[in-house]
This record gives structure tokens, sequence and C-alpha cells, in this order.
């Protein structure tokens, strides 16, 4: 989808926002202790669900982590892991929409997140490609710990 089509719908998917489901994710999530934080459509990001990690899971390096998720009724979603660093930052997107620079399966992969990203295929159930993504983003968390000294 082009930017001019997201400006025009509101999204990258064209449909609407799945309210229903991102009220299931935010209710399992705020019962996460992995989530210092769970809001719901904050100012900076309207239409999305933004999941703050706990500090614990990262070194002092890491300022701030967190996961956005929408998820639209056509089943698409698009999940951004982002974090903020002393120098920089990480960014990581799990994505399902039409797209002119990949196929409607596809990821950004860390450090950058570029475009044109990674085709993928991303399981069709919503709970499993939530656990795709915690369970690569857990890896990152783990990955943290095995370098320090």
């Amino acid at each position: 989808m082009t930017g001019s089509d997201e400006e025009k719908t509101g999204s990258v998917s064209g449909a609407p926002v799945d309210s229903d489901r991102v009220e299931v994710i935010r209710d399992r999530f705020t019962s996460d202790n992995r989530f210092s934080r769970v809001d719901e459509q904050p100012e900076f990001a309207p239409e999305r669900l933004v999941c703050l990690y706990d500090q614990r899971f990262y070194p002092p390096v890491v300022l701030e982590a967190r996961l956005e998720i929408v998820w639209f009724e056509n089943g698409d979603f698009s999940l951004h892991y982002h974090e903020e660093h002393e120098s920089g930052g990480f960014d990581h997107r799990w994505d399902r929409h039409p797209s002119n620079h990949n196929d409607r399966d596809h990821i950004h992969p860390g450090p950058d997140a570029p475009t044109p990203g990674e085709d993928a295929s991303h399981p069709l159930d919503w709970r499993d490609v939530l656990t795709l993504a915690l369970s690569e983003i857990e890896d990152r968390q783990h990955a943290f710990w095995e370098t320090v000294d």
C-alpha cells in the first residue's frame, strides 16, 4: 500500500481496526509480567496497543523497549518491536497487509526495519503470530545477557 493509500484509509490495511481482538490482547498483556505498562490508543499511535517491556529484561544500555500492535478485521496486522538505546535504537516489524514492496506476509528485520523487508509466511491464527513475535523478542532479550560479562 502506498503512503497516499495509507493516508486515505488511516491504516496500512485499508480495513477497520479489530477492536475486539485488540481488547483481548490488551486484557491478556495487562496481566503479563513481562510488560510494565499497556496503553491502548496512545496519542502517538492512536490505532495501536503499546506494550512497554519491564526494564528488568534489558541491560542499562537499553533505555526502553516496547511492542506496538494493531490488528484489523480482515486479519491483517502490524507488530512493531522497538528498543531505544543510549546511542540509537533497534526496530523489527512483523506485518500482514497489502504491500507494493513485499508479499502480504513479510517482516522488516532489525536493526533498522528496512523497506522493502523480507517476504515471510506468518501463522494463520493470531495467537500463533503473537507467540512467534514474543518468542523472537525473548530470544533477543536472552542474547543481551549472554554477551554481558
